[in-house]
């Protein structure tokens, strides 16, 4: 690929932290420490040349070292890495046990029963270019707004493919991608997202807080524009020929086959990957470049995966950005959803601001499942508040509801230890700094629920709270908070 042909899509070689006027790095976008898969340790090589023989994570380590010398490398030799055997076995390793079989009917532990004689013959067939990906099962999930979310169910073998050839490309792609993008990369999570858009709020100038949502993003790449992304840095043609045929495979929904124009399909173990390939190349590193060149104040934004939040210092700065925004994304096939797309005024002064023009409170906004709030600390000094989101709760209420039901029978030891492991997987997650109250809440319910479901049990339609906190007791844990200070964890980290 020509240097013509990437004038499109720009590639900033450097990470530069966010706009601002000091020397400091802006808190939500200061670089984390990366972290690697188990069983890639740091290795320390100056050669480049790559030995077949040699153990595949020290291999992969030198990938990232040759990566990371030289951001505009592209790399030539990458498919027999993904043919190793022992790439392969790890990859079939980290899969999902308990996952649903794709088009074939193999689950994961009928692959596991002759599991060295399947990873030969996979390794063969890569090698020999005889892979061929098998379509997409499609189901459909519900969603929190009502509709349907579709889920694409691939075979353990192309699981088993893909995941393999993730483990190698991220050698590379993770020296590429920049801080403020959290999702699907390893040793980073959502609370990492988290914990960086609420460092930026407190502590840069933000004002104005663009909350925007990508209209149907997963299903809406381009596979033309994300090859050429892919072939900015991989040049080993054998292994974009395979980033194709998981693209082409199609997708087969109650015994009809459709061929995919554009999209990756969701629950694809490449589809985070390529996702983040996408949107790095055309949000990412255009972001970058338009706080440099056309921002007039501080700029901090956070992305996970489709989700990303932007805030602004200046209402001007916004207003131009997302016009700006449409329009870049208008070139590569994507759109904003012009319902769920919001510029609100948020921020330190702004609920000063708008009760001097007598109007109402600082409108909130949702990100990976909490609802962001201006507040205000014991102390009286300004602070964002966070608390679940009221959809995320309901929803799973009636999760926790439907499967109650279905289990009214079962014995009360089995229902306890269930329900104890949702409210404990449920308080890790929304445990944070200020929202004591809402995960209490959640657990009450929970355990509201029990009673309500078990009355309806008993022969006398009635259990006794008496009897229900005994239960509550033995197996429902209490909901504490256990996250740090999103400024304490994130100074940690970097």
């Amino acid at each position: 690929m020509n240097e013509h042909e990437r004038s499109d899509y720009p590639i900033v070689p450097t990470k530069s932290p966010n706009k601002g006027t000091g020397k400091e790095p802006r808190p939500a976008e200061v670089m984390e420490g990366r972290g690697w898969a188990e069983g890639n340790p740091s290795q320390h090589n100056t050669t480049r040349t790559q030995s077949r023989t040699e153990s595949v994570p020290r291999a992969l380590e030198r990938i990232r070292q040759a990566a990371e010398r030289n951001r505009k490398e592209r790399f030539t030799a990458l498919h027999h890495h993904i043919c190793d055997p022992e790439t392969l076995r790890r990859a079939y390793l980290s899969l999902k046990r308990e996952a649903a079989p794709g088009i074939d009917g193999r689950t994961w532990r009928a692959y596991g029963e002759n599991l060295e004689w399947n990873l030969r013959d996979l390794s063969g067939r890569l090698k020999r270019g005889a892979y061929r990906a098998k379509p997409v099962r499609r189901v459909y999930i519900p969603k929190g707004d009502g509709g349907q979310r579709p889920i694409g169910v691939t075979t353990v073998e192309d699981k088993v493919v893909q995941r393999a050839a993730v483990e190698v490309l991220n050698a590379i792609y993770e020296t590429d991608f920049v801080g403020f993008s959290y999702g699907f990369r390893p040793g980073r999570s959502p609370h990492n997202a988290l914990d960086a858009l609420w460092v930026g709020l407190m502590m840069k100038k933000v004002n104005w807080v663009l909350d925007a949502d990508i209209r149907g993003y997963f299903d809406a790449i381009d596979h033309e524009w994300l090859v050429k992304f892919i072939e900015h840095r991989i040049g080993d043609q054998r292994v974009v020929r395979l980033i194709r045929k998981w693209l082409k495979a199609g997708v087969l929904e109650e015994s009809a086959w459709t061929q995919s124009e554009t999209g990756t399909p969701q629950g694809g173990s490449a589809s985070p990957l390529l996702a983040n390939v996408y949107l790095h190349y055309v949000f990412d590193l255009w972001v970058q470049q338009w706080r440099q060149r056309q921002a007039h104040g501080d700029v901090i934004v956070v992305r996970f995966a489709d989700d990303f939040i932007v805030g602004f210092e200046h209402r001007e700065d916004a207003e131009q950005f997302l016009a700006d925004l449409r329009a870049r994304f208008a070139q590569f096939s994507l759109e904003l959803h012009s319902q769920k797309t919001r510029l609100i005024e948020f921020g330190r002064y702004a609920a000063e601001r708008r009760a001097r023009r007598r109007e109402s409170k600082p409108k909130t906004f949702d990100f990976l499942g909490f609802t962001h709030i201006c507040s205000h600390g014991q102390d009286g000094r300004f602070t964002v508040r966070r608390k679940t989101a009221r959809d995320r709760m309901r929803r799973k209420l009636k999760e926790v509801h439907d499967e109650l039901r279905r289990r009214m029978h079962h014995p009360v030891p089995e229902v306890g230890q269930w329900l104890g492991a949702v409210v404990r997987g449920h308080t890790r997650y929304y445990g944070v700094p200020g929202n004591s109250r809402t995960i209490q809440t959640f657990r009450y319910r929970v355990i509201w629920l029990w009673r309500r479901v078990a009355s309806q049990r008993s022969q006398n339609g009635h259990v006794t709270w008496e009897r229900v906190n005994r239960w509550t007791d033995a197996w429902i844990p209490p909901a504490l908070i256990c996250h740090p200070n999103p400024n304490r964890r994130l100074r940690v980290k970097t």
